[in-house]
């Protein structure tokens, strides 16, 4: 008797229900995410919210999978990072070249930047995500969620304590996120002082966000950043300070004047070449990827079948649509142009800046990938490299134009130099998040191509958000340093900074001392870590140096703080009983930390924005500072303590 084997039906994954819960959730976070960027410079990751929600909603309906989960987490993913567009696009409104967000274009840039970004990114995944052993901590993190939550770990009693130390980890995270709004805790501190003729300062937040970002991103990358902040604060400060006197403001205004207008800069200046050399580094590997997806495409067209988690897009879909994207965005350059000081040389500027979209997209799409992989999306420094994208794209404008070539032709390059690096920032943005979720994907057993076209839908659902949200902030409240703005303005802090940038190259007063001295210090930086690599010691790398230079200290110190805590934990970890168990309750306890500080971040972004108030859940006013800082200070220490004691408990 001859049996057949009925072959596994394959499981649920881009569903249409899928894509409508992730439409929605993308449409609400680009909303929530756009306002906070604007309000205080940074925005909030969303691929593990998204997926909590969407795991808390699917399980409702027959036949959710944890494969349509994590297509429902791709698409959303778009929310945290496409509404990264907001440090480029508001500097429009601020030169006055724009006096709103005129929808077509506003929605054009944002997709094509995004589309481009998802293209490019395809042929990097073999390279950056699969031939890698790079941690990528935000992906790590949506798939120990996933998993958790489908109860995929071998173990029913495992994956329940799994599932317990998430849950407590995140309402505690939550809970204390809450608490800090009252005001009768606080979760910042800051302090400024002299140090000889200069100033420095000091300042640090409370955040379980950040720890568990710390913990997963480990110690290596936890040194470097914590490098980047002794330099930045205890070395470029006091000395620029000291060389820079500004007798009519106060201490802590004099230290955020230079740290803004010269640290930044020089982190700028690092990150440009570690980018360069890490670009170098991954050379190889990129271009062996790009030959996988091609063999990959040879062996689809003789009729191989690839496995499931091999399917990328075919190459030759990617450089269709890729090529099919520059036409829009020749549209969008020529609407800048035509009928203005530029449109004698129309054909030039375009052809150019579709040259520089498209090679310098590839190299950023590349780099950001990279850094994603380093630090977590949500940490990665793309607004650096879209100083250093609006630096290129300025630059070859004034290669073409000359500096001072008359204040119309002037406003009208530094528009357009902003739109070519909003695309390229689309770019950067997207690509930085694709491969997050790639490996994520990775890790749940997803097919790639389908993670490819949801994050495609996630950016077509983000881009028609995002231009009426920005009309209703303009016209409501402004900007700061835009015409007509009202007392309540958005400081929208990149988007001053890029936009001033942009006026700076092509009027000749850039920054470029501190660029300068910042490239010497990546190359300094390079020859160290390559040193120590040889010595067999704690690498530091580059680009988590200069992350730690760039960013403010607020949030670089937990971080590395966070870092040196799970060092602790995986040291503990590895001589117990069950290391296995231990280190992925350790990477649950860290994921709790970061998912419910990110929801919480969703519920506030909201109830300030409905009630217009900036300490909505304010119960003490002023006066209290010193008293919440230490009732903070030891109730977030205690939490801490708890949490790592379950989780060894846990994985007991």
């Amino acid at each position: 008797m001859t049996t057949t084997t009925t072959p596994a039906r394959p499981l649920a994954e881009l569903t249409l229900r899928g894509i409508i819960l992730g439409g929605i959730i993308t449409l609400l976070f680009t909303a929530a995410n756009v306002y906070l960027g604007l309000k205080v410079g940074l925005t909030f990751a969303t691929s593990i919210p998204a997926a909590v929600i969407s795991m808390a909603i699917l399980r409702l309906f027959k036949g959710a999978t944890i494969l349509e989960n994590n297509i429902v987490q791709t698409i959303a993913s778009a929310a945290g990072t496409l509404a990264a567009i907001i440090f480029v696009l508001p500097g429009l409104v601020m030169i006055g070249w724009w006096h709103g967000f005129p929808y077509v274009q506003t929605a054009m840039i944002t997709a094509t930047g995004g589309i481009l970004g998802v293209m490019f990114s395809v042929p990097l995944r073999r390279a950056l995500v699969v031939d890698t052993d790079l941690p990528y901590p935000e992906g790590v993190a949506a798939a120990e969620v996933l998993q958790i939550g489908a109860g995929s770990r071998e173990g029913e009693e495992e994956s329940q304590r799994g599932l317990w130390v998430l849950i407590w980890n995140s309402l505690a995270s939550a809970g204390f996120a809450i608490f800090t709004q009252t005001k009768i805790v606080t979760d910042t501190a800051a302090t400024t002082f002299r140090t000889g003729k200069g100033a420095t300062g000091i300042s640090g937040s409370l955040s379980f966000a950040l720890m568990g970002v710390g913990h997963l991103v480990g110690i290596s990358v936890g040194a470097a950043m914590g490098l980047g902040l002794v330099i930045g604060w205890f070395v470029l400060l006091p000395i620029l300070t000291a060389h820079q006197p500004m007798p009519g403001l106060d201490i802590a205004d004099w230290v955020n004047t230079i740290f803004k207008q010269d640290v930044r800069f020089f982190g700028a200046g690092v990150i440009g070449v570690a980018a360069i050399w890490t670009l170098l580094k991954i050379a190889g590997p990129v271009i062996g990827g790009v030959r996988s997806a091609m063999a990959a495409s040879a062996a689809r067209h003789a009729g191989h079948v690839l496995a499931l988690e091999e399917q990328d897009i075919p190459i030759k879909w990617v450089a269709g649509v890729s090529a099919l994207t520059l036409l829009p965005i020749a549209w969008l350059l020529w609407d800048v142009i035509k009928d203005g000081a530029l449109s004698g040389s129309a054909f030039a500027l375009i052809a150019g800046a579709l040259v520089f979209v498209v090679v310098i997209g590839l190299l950023i799409a590349a780099v950001t990938g990279y850094m994603a992989g380093l630090i977590g999306a949500s940490n990665s420094p793309v607004s650096g490299i879209g100083i250093l994208s609006v630096l290129g794209s300025a630059l070859m404008l004034v290669g073409l134009f000359g500096q001072h070539p008359g204040a119309d032709t002037t406003s009208a390059l530094i528009a357009y130099s902003l739109i070519v690096t909003g695309i390229v920032f689309g770019v950067a943005t997207i690509s930085n998040d694709n491969l997050q979720d790639l490996k994520t994907g990775q890790l749940v057993g997803a097919t790639p191509w389908k993670q490819q076209v949801a994050l495609v839908i996630g950016v077509v659902f983000g881009s028609i958000i995002i231009p009426p949200v920005l009309n209703v902030l303009n016209s409501g409240i402004g900007f700061v340093g835009a015409p007509g703005a009202g007392p309540n303005a958005l400081a929208a802090p990149q988007a001053g900074l890029i936009s001033a940038l942009a006026k700076g190259v092509l009027s000749g007063d850039a920054n470029w001392t501190m660029l300068g001295y910042g490239a010497l210090a990546g190359v300094a930086l390079i020859v160290l870590d390559e040193v120590m690599g040889m010595l067999k010691l704690l690498r530091l790398p580059p680009l988590g140096v200069a992350l730690g230079i760039y960013l403010p200290m607020a949030v670089i110190l937990p971080t590395v703080l966070g870092s040196v805590l799970g060092w602790f934990y995986d040291r503990w970890a590895r001589r117990s009983k069950n290391p296995e168990v231990a280190d992925r309750m350790g990477t649950l306890t860290a994921t709790g930390m970061i998912v419910g500080e990110s929801l919480w971040g969703v519920a506030f972004a909201f109830i300030v924005y409905l009630t217009a108030k900036d300490a909505p859940l304010a119960l003490v006013g002023s006066g209290y500072e010193t008293i919440a800082l230490i009732g903070g200070t030891i109730l977030f220490l205690a939490i801490t303590g708890l949490l790592y004691r379950y989780a060894k408990t846990a994985s007991r």
